[in-house]
């Protein structure tokens, strides 16, 4: 079994914003392994939409618990279907990375990701895989690293957020169907990747 996670908030007043890049990604990873629709798993404060890829059982999950409490969706869910670490994967935002950017990661800290800083505590490991999707800043810019990521998309911004989530989306099938390193190969840009340092959730 494997689960694959988008960070995001819930709530239509942030669907549309960068730190919802992950929900976006695996909106899309859902639509095109054709799972079934999204359910409540309240017990576990996630939706939830399963599918069978390569004759294995893959659920998504999308946390409810807002964005800096994920990992107390995540973490349960794991060991309530006796998952591991390494049978995870997580599509979240990261404003070091320019929009359009991904680099795929076989684990870490969280770099100033409360998102990731949750999942970390819960899961009990920084061991897991993850799609790091760009949300970008501009040095300087007024509005400050929270409005940022919160900001209402413009219709262009919309839409290369989507065509990101869709290639966030490959890279996971990638992950599934071939492992980490092949993702890495074939997402990852060829220069230095930086270390997260200050993407900041809420």
């Amino acid at each position: 079994m494997k689960v694959i996670v988008g960070l995001g908030n819930p709530g239509a007043e942030y669907a549309d914003t960068p730190h919802n890049l992950g929900f976006r990604a695996v909106d899309a990873l859902a639509g095109m392994l054709g799972a079934a629709p999204w359910r409540d798993e309240r017990r576990f404060k996630t939706l939830a939409a399963k599918a069978t890829h390569g004759g294995e059982t893959l659920w998504l999950l999308k946390p409810q618990t807002f964005m800096n409490a994920s990992g107390e969706s995540v973490g349960p869910f794991l060991r309530y279907h006796n998952a591991a670490a390494a049978d995870l994967l997580v599509l979240h935002d990261d404003c070091d990375l320019p929009p359009g950017r991904l680099r795929v990661r076989p684990g870490g800290s969280a770099g100033g990701h409360n998102g990731l800083k949750s999942l970390i505590t819960h899961v009990g490991t920084e061991a897991f895989a993850r799609v790091r999707m760009g949300a970008g800043r501009q040095p300087g810019d007024p509005r400050g690293l929270i409005a940022h990521v919160l900001h209402r998309y413009t219709p262009a911004e919309a839409l290369q957020a989507d065509a990101e989530a869709a290639e966030a989306a490959r890279a996971a099938l990638c992950w599934l169907d071939r492992g980490l390193a092949e993702a890495q190969n074939r997402f990852n840009a060829p220069h230095t990747d930086p270390e997260p340092s200050g993407t900041l959730s809420k």
